[in-house]
């Protein structure tokens, strides 16, 4: 009875490891980027956007989307989306945030989940990080992290997301231009 009954917490403990393991990765491999953190640079920035447009919103939204052409190819694109979000802070000064502000989004995405496809950085104009999660046969967020010396933007993308028809997005809902195009211009 007692070996039975040793037997029995040695199961119910490993299974309870499984079950945490199981429950930690999946966390882990979240595409929500927690934006929380930056809130605080909100009393030093002269303007802030702040954008979270869940998946009931974007279907509310596409509900009321017309038939022209333009209307049809945003709600295509928004159709496997499950959230758009969006925090930027725009400083009157040079200097009034830090790198370290930036650390608790980055350490984020440093998860084994997220691969970094774009890092521009330039002394003059600052620099760009995209980075995507994916499986095998779909992206399931993307993440962008962007600043220059007066200005942070965090956009992060939830759902089955394509980047080509994503382009079309870019300077709607708080999203900046990150030149993803679809096809390269064509020189005349």
């Amino acid at each position: 009875m007692k070996l039975l009954f040793q037997k029995s917490l040695k199961t119910i403990a490993l299974a309870g490891l499984v079950v945490l393991g199981v429950a930690a990765t999946a966390f882990a491999q979240n595409p929500r980027i927690e934006t929380n953190q930056l809130d605080a640079l909100s009393a030093k920035a002269s303007q802030t956007v702040d954008v979270n447009i869940d998946e009931r919103l974007i279907g509310l939204a596409a509900k009321f989307l017309g038939k022209d052409d333009e209307e049809k190819k945003v709600k295509e694109i928004v159709a496997g989306l499950k959230g758009i979000y969006v925090k930027s802070f725009e400083f009157e000064k040079e200097g009034e945030y830090s790198a370290t502000d930036l650390e608790s989004i980055r350490s984020q995405l440093r998860n084994t989940a997220w691969s970094k496809i774009v890092n521009i950085n330039s002394k003059k104009d600052g620099s760009v990080e995209v980075y995507l999660m994916s499986n095998a046969t779909q992206i399931s967020g993307l993440a962008v992290l962007a600043s220059d010396l007066k200005e942070i933007t965090v956009v992060n993308i939830i759902g089955n997301v394509d980047l080509e028809k994503l382009s079309a997005l870019e300077g709607q809902f708080g999203i900046p231009e990150l030149g993803i195009e679809s096809k390269p211009k064509r020189k005349n």
